[in-house]
């Protein structure tokens, strides 16, 4: 068993997410600049390349300054509170800004100090690893980094510190593990899932009866999608054998998720997707997206070009507590307990009979409170009581040990 000391660190400070994506793109030249000023501090260099090239999009270019940083230094200081309350250790694997929990976003104008571990496929942890109050487990359940999690399965028992969002139960989050968790909670709708390689669905016949055995002897449509899939990306509801065949056609993945779908538009014709962030058991709203397609994301929904919709998720936000949350409460509170984990996102909805219908729950879900104030003014304090909640966990459990 490998041990490890802690102890106070002087560490390569990076900046925040949360920062660089207020930065107007016109603003990116006179960072990379400023960046060139200490080109001995390699490390922190190409970590910061990484960063902003994640925030405009060039993700290749971003991954290979990543992995240039990671040769050099695997342990980080976020900039943040010179003077910090709470001292946070977050582990986290190499990847898109998508495979870990964008802690950045929660801790903002915060007292907490901000410390990043990154695992390192087939290489152990730092025997000397910064000095910490509370640790996280801050990536998911995906194929690549399962090892990871093995790895932290294995230590987190002896971690001489509190330790969030325990490994074994970040396996909950993958979407066929997650419907055989919840699936007979009263009250709660999430479609069966099956995990299905690309040979399966290509064969007409097999697909049909994975299709039915998915479905419990159902029908069309169903939705598919690639293993590794964010914010929609390769998602596609498909309504018979051709289309699912045009999609494999055109998709390079192989393996799938397939699931039923379920139609949740509401009597107004809109369809209406609600992130809920739990936080120690409890949820917290942090946004209502409403969208005319049935895939209803926040940025693509035209939120702020609608002052309807705007009223109406801010109407959502201030009655959450006394309406939808206590609408679902014990469908809540039991996917809380079943789940274990201590921070976690939830993506949902309500079907018309009134089921909380979930999509998606994932322990790296992006809750924050960047939006224009302008426009978005009352999502602020909305935000500011997810985020308090999310301080108050870190210290119950620091005053638990």
């Amino acid at each position: 068993m490998q041990s490890f000391e802690l102890t106070d660190m002087a560490l390569d400070t990076i900046a925040s997410f949360a920062s660089l994506g207020r930065v107007k793109l016109g603003e990116m030249p006179d960072l990379i600049a400023k960046m060139h000023e200490h080109p001995s501090d390699a490390a922190r260099f190409y970590m910061g390349l990484f960063q902003l090239f994640t925030i405009t999009g060039n993700n290749d270019f971003a991954q290979s300054m990543q992995a240039r940083a990671l040769a050099l230094n695997t342990i980080y200081r976020v900039e943040g509170s010179s003077q910090p309350s709470i001292r946070l250790l977050a582990f986290m694997v190499a990847g898109t800004i998508t495979d870990n929990t964008p802690l950045d976003y929660l801790i903002e104008n915060s007292d907490i100090q901000l410390d990043v571990v990154y695992l390192v496929p087939g290489e152990p942890l730092p025997d000397l690893l910064p000095e910490h109050d509370v640790a996280i487990i801050a990536f998911g359940e995906s194929d690549k980094d399962l090892s990871s999690l093995e790895m932290m399965k294995a230590i987190v028992d002896d971690w001489p510190r509190p330790i969030l969002n325990r490994p074994q139960r970040v396996l909950f989050c993958a979407r066929d593990k997650l419907y055989a968790l919840i699936r007979d909670i009263p009250d709660l709708l999430i479609m069966p899932t099956l995990r299905v390689d690309r040979a399966s669905l290509e064969n007409i016949t097999v697909a049909n009866a994975t299709i039915s055995a998915v479905l419990g002897g159902g029908t069309y449509p169903i939705t598919v999608r690639p293993l590794v899939s964010h914010g929609g990306k390769g998602l596609s509801k498909i309504e018979n054998v051709m289309e699912l065949q045009n999609y494999l056609a055109n998709a390079p993945e192989s393996e799938f998720f397939v699931s039923f779908f379920s139609e949740y538009r509401s009597v107004d014709g809109y369809y209406r997707k609600v992130r809920i962030a739990l936080i120690d058991g409890v949820p917290y709203v942090c946004h209502l997206a409403i969208g005319e397609h049935w895939i209803v994301h926040y940025q693509t929904a035209n939120m702020a070009d609608s002052i309807e919709k705007r009223e109406e998720e801010a109407r959502f936000m201030r009655e959450f507590d006394t309406d939808f949350a206590r609408r679902h409460q014990v469908a809540l509170s039991t996917l809380a307990e079943r789940l274990g984990l201590d921070y976690v996102v939830i993506d949902c909805a309500e079907t018309i009979a009134g089921e909380l219908l979930i999509f998606e729950i994932d322990n790296r879900g992006w809750i924050h409170a960047t939006d224009d104030i302008n426009v978005f003014g009352y999502k602020q304090a909305v935000m500011n009581k997810a985020f308090a909640a999310f301080r108050a966990m870190l210290v119950k459990a620091m005053h638990a040990c």
